[in-house]
C-alpha cells in the first residue's frame, strides 16, 4: 500500500477508535473513561484529561483522567482565563505546548508529573464552553495539526456524554431535593381536612411547592409557590424560600410582612431570583384565613350552593421584581363545607389556550365535587381529598404535565 494510502488507513482507524458505536453503550461515566483511555492511545499520549466549567465559581474543576489521576482525586481547580486549561476555555481555541513549566501552566500537578508537551481543545455544547479536554507527553512529543483535529473529534464525543451526565445528575439532584422538602404528612386540623398532589412536569423538576404547617398559636400556614425558571437551580432557591418561610412565620403573624421579610432576603441573597408565593393563615374555628400573595394566581374557593370562583384577594408583586413593594393581607372567610384551592401555574397555563379558560376549568372541576360531596355520593372520601383527584383528573388526565403541578385543597367540615 502506498505510503499515502497507508497513513489514510491509520488515520480512519484512529477515528473509528475513539467514536465507534461502542462507546454509547457505556454510561457517561465509563464513556468517559473510555473515550479518555482511547485518546490516550491514538494520540500516543501519556496523560488525558476532562475538566469541566463551574459557571457560577469560574473554574474549571477536573472530573475525569487517565494517567494523571491525582488532578480528579486532588480536586484539581482552574480559574478561566488562567493557565493553559483557563485560556483554553477563555478563547474557546485549541491550544498546544511545546514548553510546560510554571511560566506556561497553572496547575503544579502537570510540572510534577514531567509534562514536556501539551494539546488541550475545548468541550462545546450548544455553542457554549462546558470544559475542557488536554492531552499531556513526557517524552516531548510534538502535537500537530493532524493531532489537534483528532483530539477536536474526540471532545465532540466527550461533550456529548458530559452535558448528558450533567443533565442527569442535575435531573436527579432536582428531583431528590424536592422530595425532602414537600411536606411527609399533611397535619391534622380540627374541623378541616387537607389533601395535596405533587407532579413533576415533562422537562426538568421546577421551583414549584406547596408547604402546610402547625403554627404556635394553634393556627395553619399553608404556602403554594413558583420560582421562576427550572432544573436543580430553581428547586436549590425553592428549598432556601422555604426554609427562610418557615423562619419568619414565628416571627410574625402578618402574612403580608412575613412575605415582606422573605422578599427583602431572597433580593439580598439571590438578586437574580424571582417567584411568586401565596402564604395564608388559617383559623380552624373561626374558618377565617388570612392570606398575602406576591404575584400568585388567586385560590378558588367553593361554598355550598354556589359556583366555585377565585377568591377576591389583594395580588401584589411577585418576590424579587422590585424594591421593598408594599404586602397585604386579605381576609378570607371559608363557610362551613366550603373547600378552598390552592395551585401553581401548570396546572391552568396551556400554550394554546387563554389563562381564564384554565381557570374556568379548574372552577368546573371543583364544582362537580361540591355537587357530588352535597348529594353523599362521594362515599367515605374526604371532600378535600375527592377535590383533588378530581381535579387532576380533569385538568391534568392522562397527558403528562408540560409544567411542574403543585395543587393543595383545604375543606371545612360541617
Amino acid at each position: 500500500m502506498p505510503p499515502d494510502q497507508a497513513a489514510l488507513a491509520d488515520r480512519l482507524r484512529d477515528i473509528e477508535a475513539v467514536t465507534d458505536a461502542a462507546l454509547s453503550r457505556l454510561d457517561e461515566p465509563a464513556m468517559l473513561a473510555e473515550l479518555l483511555e482511547r485518546v490516550k492511545n491514538v494520540l500516543g499520549a501519556d496523560t488525558a484529561t476532562v475538566l469541566l466549567l463551574d459557571r457560577a465559581a469560574g473554574v474549571l474543576a477536573a472530573t475525569a483522567a487517565q494517567g494523571i489521576e491525582e488532578e480528579v482525586l486532588q480536586g484539581v481547580r482552574v480559574p478561566v482565563g488562567t493557565g493553559f486549561a483557563g485560556h483554553i476555555a477563555a478563547t474557546r481555541r485549541p491550544l498546544i505546548l511545546d514548553r510546560v513549566d510554571h511560566s506556561t501552566v497553572r496547575n503544579p500537578l502537570l510540572v510534577d508529573r514531567r509534562l514536556r508537551s501539551m494539546l488541550g481543545v475545548p468541550l462545546l455544547a450548544g455553542g457554549e464552553v462546558i470544559g475542557v479536554l488536554h492531552v499531556g507527553s513526557v517524552t516531548g512529543r510534538q502535537f500537530g495539526p493532524d493531532d489537534v483535529e483528532l483530539l477536536q473529534l474526540a471532545a465532540e464525543r466527550a461533550a456529548l456524554a458530559v452535558h448528558s451526565m450533567m443533565a442527569q445528575d442535575d435531573r436527579m439532584a432536582a428531583a431528590a431535593l424536592h422530595r425532602s422538602l414537600l411536606p411527609a404528612r399533611l397535619p391534622e386540623v380540627p374541623g378541616a381536612d387537607l389533601a395535596a398532589r405533587y407532579v413533576t412536569g415533562s422537562g426538568n423538576v421546577g421551583g414549584d411547592w406547596y408547604d402546610v404547617f402547625a403554627l404556635p398559636t394553634g393556627e395553619l400556614g399553608i404556602v403554594i409557590g413558583d420560582v421562576a425558571g427550572s432544573g436543580l437551580p430553581a428547586a436549590v432557591i425553592m428549598g432556601r424560600m422555604r426554609s427562610a418561610l418557615r423562619a419568619y412565620v414565628l416571627e410574625t403573624s402578618d402574612p403580608g410582612d412575613a412575605l415582606r421579610r422573605l422578599d427583602r432576603k431572597i433580593q439580598y441573597f439571590e438578586p437574580d431570583a424571582m417567584a411568586t408565593v401565596l402564604y395564608g393563615v388559617y383559623q380552624p374555628e373561626s374558618g377565617r384565613m388570612r392570606v398575602s400573595s406576591a404575584g400568585h394566581l388567586s385560590p378558588v374557593i367553593a361554598v355550598p350552593g354556589e359556583q366555585p370562583a377565585p377568591a377576591d384577594i389583594d395580588v401584589d408583586l411577585p418576590i424579587g421584581v422590585a424594591d421593598d413593594p408594599p404586602r397585604t393581607a386579605t381576609a378570607v372567610d371559608i363557610r362551613p363545607g366550603g373547600l378552598l384551592c390552592f395551585y401553581t401555574d401548570g396546572l391552568v397555563e396551556r400554550r394554546d389556550q387563554p389563562l381564564d379558560q384554565g381557570i374556568a376549568r379548574l372552577c368546573a372541576a371543583i364544582a362537580g365535587v361540591m355537587t357530588t360531596s352535597a348529594t353523599g355520593t362521594a362515599g367515605s372520601v374526604p371532600v378535600a381529598e375527592e377535590a383533588c383527584a378530581g381535579i387532576m383528573r380533569s385538568l391534568v388526565g392522562n397527558a403528562p404535565a408540560r409544567d411542574d403541578v403543585a395543587v393543595l385543597t383545604l375543606h371545612r367540615q360541617n
